[in-house]
């Protein structure tokens, strides 16, 4: 972030934003947008359905909203300048990591992540095809077990030993398998 955007943002923030909160943190490729929460709710909505990065600014004693991942964060004010540098770094690298391309999986096994790669299997190439089209969202236990044994799925430990298997496949390539308790799987990048 840009040393005068960091200033003017902490300067705001340590004056209890009685100036305008249009601010807009200037990032390569990014730009990360500051938020006042909860008064400017509205804004959020809108910066939220447009995908833009951003950073809530908490007021002191209010709930922050929940944040469901994404190029999203919250601080709570008044913020140390270094905090809030660093608050909206990560933004900015989950808004540039969202940009980038989801893997993709040939018909021979073979996964790749931008310059990485990794030969699979073929039970692993089903199950990693089958969280491949739905990248980022959640697969049940069902579909990915059915894509992975098309003429009939083997018993429950079956299944999550190929899952530990592939999570350190795809380590290296800057994947992870993520469980989502009672409902499946998701890849994403690490």
């Amino acid at each position: 972030m840009p040393p005068r955007a960091v200033h003017e943002a902490f300067t705001n923030a340590k004056n209890g934003w009685k100036q305008s909160t249009r601010t807009v943190a200037a990032m390569p490729d990014c730009d990360v947008a500051m938020v006042r929460w909860p008064h400017e709710r509205e804004r959020l909505d809108e910066l939220r359905a447009t995908g833009a990065p951003r950073l809530l600014l908490v007021e002191g004693g209010v709930t922050p909203p929940v944040v469901d991942g994404g190029p999203e964060d919250w601080i709570r004010l008044p913020a140390d300048e270094a905090d809030l540098r660093a608050r909206v770094e990560g933004v900015e690298r989950r808004a540039q990591a969202d940009r980038l391309a989801p893997p993709e999986i040939d018909e021979d096994g073979v996964l790749r992540l931008g310059d990485a790669w990794v030969s699979l299997p073929p039970v692993e190439a089903r199950l990693t095809r089958a969280l491949v089209d739905r990248y980022r969202a959640v697969v049940s236990r069902d579909a990915l077990a059915r894509a992975g044994w098309p003429e009939g799925a083997p018993g429950r430990n079956a299944l999550d030993v190929h899952v530990l298997r592939l999570r350190r496949r795809l380590d290296p390539v800057g994947l992870t398998i993520s469980t989502v308790r009672s409902r499946g799987y998701l890849l994403e990048r690490r």
